[in-house]
């Protein structure tokens, strides 16, 4: 059975004409998937069209950060209508326009309402109006409304995008996570594939006292792979930082315990059950 998470396009894979959904449960998740998003964009020749709900000018001070005064970009507030700023850029010679709505409940209904639909209904026109030189990804705070929404949520969208993986060469896959933060690791980790964790560890950009590893769909590893994991705290110069390797499978378990590292300083098994 395939993982939720596999069953999302990764925003890098998102194709132009695309209406997606940006379905999220911590900022940080948001700011690495919008991140790619308008990145992508910015290098295909498109225009961005951010409409903001908290207001433009504190959404033009978060882009500004990340991408510098790019007038490619543009803010507009959320309750506004769209349709005259896509037009005046696809005029004004852009390959096309990624546009992306924050769409909170109060204004937009949740999922599953009239209001909600209406809202959908019309960046759906927008988008298959000028398909496929508009791309749409609508962002959702899950916090805001209860999982059983979820589904009324996707089936308006022709994707849930996910964040891009870090590493995927087919043999292991390392995929980033947010709450909290770390890595997980699917497929082989061994002597050939440890280096990319190494470097994965060493660009995640985090201050947390915590770390996670998933290691919940790992299929092998070998000794090589399990010294990398007791090393992971190598990378970072948070003091104390704990590495917690959660779902740890049997063989990795017993790898640790023989080896005598399970008891290495700053590694915690998380428990399961």
């Amino acid at each position: 059975m395939a993982h939720p998470e596999q069953s999302r396009t990764a925003v890098g894979a998102m194709l132009p004409g695309d209406h997606a959904c940006l379905a999220y449960d911590h900022p940080a998740e948001r700011d690495a998937i919008m991140t790619a998003f308008v990145w992508d964009g910015l290098r295909a020749g498109d225009a961005v069209l951010y409409l903001a709900e908290a207001g433009p000018d504190t959404a033009k001070r978060r882009l500004r950060a990340v991408f510098g005064a790019d007038d490619r970009i543009e803010v507009l507030p959320a309750c506004g209508d769209p349709r005259a700023a896509v037009r005046s850029a696809l005029r004004r010679g852009y390959a096309g326009v990624r546009l992306t709505v924050e769409a909170s409940a109060a204004p937009r209904g949740r999922p599953g309402t009239a209001r909600f639909a209406a809202f959908e209904d019309a960046v759906d026109r927008l988008v298959g109006a000028h398909r496929p030189r508009v791309t749409a990804l609508c962002q959702y705070d899950l916090r805001w409304f209860d999982a059983g929404r979820l589904p009324a949520l996707e089936e308006r969208h022709g994707a849930r995008v996910r964040a891009d993986d870090v590493f995927d060469d087919g043999v292991l896959t390392i995929a980033p996570l947010f709450a909290p933060p770390g890595l997980r690791l699917s497929g082989v980790l061994d002597a050939s594939t440890l280096p990319a964790l190494v470097a994965a560890l060493r660009d995640l950009d985090e201050g947390a006292a915590h770390l996670c590893l998933d290691l919940s769909r790992l299929d092998f590893c070998d000794l090589e792979g399990v010294r990398g994991l007791v090393e992971a705290n190598r990378s970072t110069a948070v003091l104390d930082r704990q590495i917690i390797l959660r779902a740890t499978p049997g063989c990795v378990e017993l790898m640790l315990r023989v080896s005598g590292w399970r008891d290495s300083p700053g590694i915690v098994l998380e428990a399961t059950g």
